[in-house]
């Protein structure tokens, strides 16, 4: 009988966006601590003598994934929708040297959708992703299911 599990690693990065055209006040730079929850499932694999026996994936394997993928280009850095308005004029270049520039609005929603799609690009044969939950404050998120973005 096939049985399937679901594991969920959590991390959190630090990231200063803008939302440009926005009429609230998040149309201007501003940060925030997020938290991304990250689900995947698959089947454990019971292969006897393996390193992974009884493992869906090695939660090392899942933070190394979603460390290259998101983590290690986001955490301290600013994103920009591309086209975006920024003088650096007289400013040190230096406090602008990770900028992210994106072809989308930088919204919590857009965010989840494209790490849903660097995910799951890298995830190994077997093991798919189910939900992505990203907060943006401790009271708001965005949540992505794999369920829901079946074509």
């Amino acid at each position: 009988m096939k049985q399937i599990v679901r594991l969920t690693k959590i991390f959190r990065f630090e990231m200063a966006h803008a939302l440009s055209g926005y009429k609230g006040l998040c149309r201007h730079i501003h940060g925030h601590s997020y938290q991304l929850e990250v689900t995947i499932k698959g089947q454990p694999d019971n292969t006897p003598g393996r390193s992974s026996e009884g493992m869906v994936l090695d939660f090392g394997d899942l933070k190394a994934i979603v460390q290259e993928e998101i983590i290690a280009p986001l955490d301290h850095a600013l994103m920009l929708k591309e086209g975006s308005v920024l003088s650096l004029g007289g400013v040190d270049n230096e406090l602008f040297a990770r900028i992210v520039w994106t072809p989308w609005q930088p919204t919590c929603e857009n965010m989840v959708l494209d790490f849903a799609g660097r995910i799951i690009a890298q995830l190994p044969d077997g093991v798919t992703l189910c939900r992505l939950k990203l907060y943006e404050t401790h009271t708001s998120y965005a949540e992505w299911y794999a369920s829901d973005n079946i074509d």
